[in-house]
């Protein structure tokens, strides 16, 4: 976790999937992010999982990610 000004910035290279196989989901100040890559086959053939704690003075309303083009997964928070 990094803080930037006043938000905090997770960030995670999830280049290798397609944005409909990430799932972002917060809970308790916590940010995990799942994704998986599945063949034409049904057999899933790569998985990605990071998990991190935000800190206590975050805003969890304010939790918010984006996907750049080059893949990389941008979450943000702000501070209270």
């Amino acid at each position: 976790v990094r803080v930037q000004g006043d938000t905090y910035q997770v960030v995670a290279d999830v280049s290798q999937f397609e944005p409909p196989d990430i799932v972002v989901t917060t809970s308790n100040c916590h940010v995990a992010i799942q994704a998986e890559k599945v063949a034409e086959d049904g057999t899933v053939c790569d998985t990605f999982t990071h998990k991190c704690q935000l800190p206590e003075d975050t805003d969890p309303l304010s939790v918010s990610c984006a996907l750049t083009e080059a893949g990389t997964l941008v979450i943000t928070a702000r501070r209270r």
